[in-house]
């Protein structure tokens, strides 16, 4: 009979544990948890406390009794496995409750003991109304400091996928909000020209998005007033009253009634250290194909492990949840005979921001000119269904591939609507090992209601296609700032929309359907950078201008991706 341990209970542990018993119905599977709780659904915690999800107990997945009703896995929540003895293939596990401590064998040994919140040395971010978010207890401090100290402004430092949602909670909530972000964007996954879509939506919300800042110090003012209350009551509440006054880096002062720090999470390595388990380059847990750690006893998955780049191969770190499930069910295949390999992980992700849908899979384009990887990019903004049924929104959307073989190597889209359907198809093709000449033939669901004739991807995919056999030959946004005296802009769009939309300062209107009897207006020894909305008028003038002779190049992605990447 195969004894199977497992150390963590949420993503990647419950979906071992049970594969496992799946699996074989006679291995011993005990699952450690040194919280209270297990399988629950840390994605939901921010939606629980904005009210989305009314009901705390729809988090809660699994619970130890139904894990061992439905799956006969030994739960053991408020155990917390201490140290790991190679040698005798055994664990040390400590009793939270009477911290008793007793040794349990096994034959393997998963460990899924995720990430923690990475916590700045940020003098004085110790105090009752500073908070991050990575489980029930957690979101639990966070709602009783709402209800004790009914914010009226709270904070969140950090714009990552924790950071946004936690905005947009004490947004619904009510309460005047301030997002702060080191970097030049939030959603560090996309490009800052996509991010651009999400920020203004941000604005427009009334929330205080300051980019470029970082918290400095935080100076914690007590507040309330224990008279006349129960005692037990008010000692709680005066702990959690009172205000915080946060020092920034450009020499703002802001003051708020609740913090969260949400600027990311670092792999939870402690057991593996000490153990003696190899570490990857990134601090995570090192583990091969099969999720086999340096020991071939040990199993490792989820948020504490380095996985392969889908696209360089090289190691990365992905604190994601569909990762972490794969990676469970593939380590318990393993761990009882079964010989199954992880495939790389793409990184696909999406974030709701308000109405907005901000998502990503694969390589973006900070990463790619890291790595030195070649690339060309092409940018659509195209609607999510046929344009004449009600409803339809514009799907901005960047695809990433290489220019030679036409290699996907990522894709980004934001909107309100269809994004999440476009990156997933994304996902697949990029999986699969498609080009972008294989992606002008995909045949996807179309409807009014649905989709257009020719959909969003099919769309990209003809402007990459046409990039590559020479076509068309384009420019970028950030290339138009850099222009010389023998490069003329010409804006195709109507004068109208240059009035209500905005313009390039220094460029010539002609609108496409007079060029042909214009054209002589424009001069043959000077390169025509042909501007419209998004694209798709500038290659219709650009094409007209290269088959009468004219030197030319098209705004990729128009008038809409420059406006947004230089907001």
């Amino acid at each position: 009979m195969t004894k199977i341990l497992i150390v963590g209970g949420v993503a990647g542990g419950a979906s071992a544990a049970a594969r496992a018993r799946r699996l074989s119905e006679d291995a011993e599977i005990i699952m450690f948890e040194r919280g209270e709780f297990v399988s629950f659904a840390n994605c939901g915690l921010p939606y629980h406390i904005g009210g989305d999800i009314k009901d705390r107990s729809k988090l809660l997945l699994q619970t130890p009794e139904s894990f061992l009703a439905r799956f006969n896995v030994d739960v053991r929540v408020m155990n917390e496995v201490v140290s790991i003895n190679r040698a005798d293939k055994s664990v040390t596990v400590r009793n939270t409750l009477d911290n008793s401590e007793y040794v349990e064998s096994y034959d393997f040994l998963l460990l899924s003991p995720g990430a923690a919140p990475v916590i700045p040395p940020i003098p004085g971010l110790d105090n009752p109304l500073t908070h991050s978010l990575r489980n029930i207890p957690d979101m639990d401090k966070i709602i009783k400091t709402i209800e004790m100290n009914k914010p009226e402004h709270a904070t969140v430092v950090g714009g990552g996928f924790i950071g946004l949602e936690m905005m947009e909670a004490f947004h619904q909530l009510g309460i005047k909000t301030t997002l702060i972000e080191m970097a030049d964007q939030i959603m560090t996954p996309v490009d800052r020209e996509m991010a651009g879509f999400a920020h203004q939506a941000i604005r427009d919300k009334g929330i205080d998005l300051r980019l470029g800042v970082a918290l400095e110090s935080v100076e914690y003012i007590p507040g309330g007033s224990i008279a006349n209350e129960d005692a037990g009551e008010s000692a709680e509440h005066q702990h959690l009253c009172g205000e915080l006054i946060l020092n920034l880096n450009n020499g703002d002062t802001l003051n708020t009634d609740i913090l969260i720090m949400a600027i990311g999470v670092r792999p939870e390595t402690t057991l593996a250290t000490e153990a003696g388990l190899q570490l990857g380059e990134l601090g995570g847990i090192y583990t091969n194909e099969h999720m086999q750690t340096s020991d071939p006893a040990i199993y490792a998955v989820g948020d504490a492990v380095e996985e392969a780049d889908f696209v360089t191969g090289k190691q990365t770190l992905v604190p994601l949840a569909g990762p972490a499930n794969r990676q469970g069910r593939m380590a318990a295949d393993n761990m009882l005979g079964r010989n199954e390999s992880y495939h790389g992980t793409q990184g696909t992700a999406i974030c709701k921001i308000f109405d907005l849908a901000v998502a990503s899979t694969g390589k973006n384009e900070k990463s790619l000119k890291r790595e030195g990887i070649r690339f060309e990019k092409v940018y659509v903004h195209t609607a999510s269904h046929a344009s004449y049924y009600p409803g339809a929104e514009i799907v901005s959307f960047k695809m990433l591939f290489d220019p030679e073989t036409g290699k996907i190597l990522g894709a980004q889209a934001v909107g309100k609507d269809g994004v999440d359907k476009r990156i997933d198809v994304m996902a697949v093709a990029q999986r699969a090992g498609m080009t972008v000449e294989q992606l002008q033939h995909l045949e996807l669901t179309y409807a009014p209601p649905y989709g257009s004739a020719k959909d969003v991807i099919n769309q990209a995919a003809f402007v990459a296609s046409n990039i590559i056999k020479g076509d068309a030959k384009p420019i970028h946004f950030d290339e138009i700032e850099t222009l010389s005296d023998n490069q003329l802009l010409l804006d195709v769009r109507n004068p109208g929309e240059l009035e209500n939309v905005g313009f390039i300062e220094g460029s010539i209107n002609i609108p496409v359907d007079s060029l042909r009897h214009r054209m002589d207006e424009l001069p043959k020894d000077k390169e025509i950078i042909v501007i419209c909305q998004v694209g798709l008028r500038g290659n219709v003038a650009y094409r007209q201008l290269v088959n009468n002779g004219y030197q030319a190049r098209n705004l990729i992605g128009g008038y809409r991706t420059y406006k947004f990447a230089k907001a």
